[in-house]
């Protein structure tokens, strides 16, 4: 790929992102990162970043990664990432993308895409899938799409191909967590099953029983099996659920303290105040105070 191409792919890659666009993919095998990741940048998106040569070094708030040929990066929502050194043979593919503009064609059947993206302890994972080569395809097939005159059946296709991408790194997650925590079958659907649960009352139920009570399991088991799976418990599932949601009305919203508790169905702020705190060490004004400093 010429100098000017892949110029022009890099800025408009910036572009998008500084614009918010659903969608913000580099569909070539790009040998540096646009500016605009060289500093801090605010995670709204879904990130894959596809290592097919050579290696770069990154930080997802504040903790230092670094990935290299063979490897994908799996980056969540919500975080600050920044790209740090890179190698001079560096060759990647990368892609952004929000889930809100497809969720309506998902289905709760791929909540579990949160495994990865949400309800997972890290901010990050660096793995090697052994399906770089597909996740690359995928990622060029929606960066022609972006790029080519648009017509009336582009926008649902290119749905349909983040749908089927979706549906992947699904499978690739389930399969790397039954490698490294040698679960059971059965206690990754359950789990699965837990987290769309999560995802769907997390604002209004709170507690392990309610949980417990539409799986059919005892409190005690389902949270062991949680803990078993992810190192969480349900409980602390819910809680992080609420505290991501709080975060990033904070940091992304004007909403008032007194709506997010509304919103979280706290019995006042007052007492939203005190769980956020007791979470992230920090009064909800002063972590929004503290974000823009």
């Amino acid at each position: 790929m010429e100098v000017r191409e892949q110029e022009e792919l890099l800025k408009r890659f910036e572009r998008d992102l500084i614009g918010g666009k659903d969608i913000c993919c580099l569909e070539g095998k790009i040998t540096s990162f646009p500016s605009v990741l060289q500093k801090p940048f605010r995670m709204n998106y879904v990130g894959l970043i596809v290592c097919r040569r050579g290696s770069f070094g990154f930080d997802v708030d504040k903790q230092h990664f670094t990935a290299q040929a063979g490897e994908t990066v799996f980056l969540s929502e919500g975080n600050d990432f920044c790209v740090g050194e890179v190698s001079e043979d560096l060759c990647v593919s990368m892609l952004f993308y929000r889930v809100d503009p497809i969720r309506e064609i998902l289905g709760s059947s791929v909540v579990a895409m949160y495994l990865y993206t949400t309800l997972t302890p890290e901010p990050c994972y660096v793995w090697t899938s052994g399906e770089e080569e597909d996740l690359a395809r995928y990622i060029s097939l929606l960066g022609r799409h972006r790029k080519g005159p648009q017509n009336p059946f582009d926008n649902h296709e290119c749905k349909l191909l983040l749908l089927a991408l979706t549906y992947r790194l699904c499978s690739i997650y389930s399969r790397r967590m039954m490698e490294e925590k040698n679960v059971a079958g059965h206690k990754i659907d359950t789990f699965i099953k837990l987290i769309r649960l999560i995802e769907k009352y997390y604002m209004q139920e709170r507690g392990v029983a309610f949980y417990a009570d539409k799986l059919c399991l005892s409190p005690k088991y389902l949270s062991a099996l949680s803990k078993s799976i992810c190192g969480y418990t349900v409980q602390e599932l819910v809680f992080r659920a609420i505290i991501r949601k709080s975060i990033f009305w904070l940091k992304n919203t004007n909403k008032s303290v007194q709506e997010i508790s509304d919103e979280l169905n706290f019995p006042n702020a007052s007492f939203f105040g005190t769980f956020f705190k007791k979470q992230t060490g920090l009064a909800p004004s002063h972590y929004r105070l503290s974000d823009e400093e």
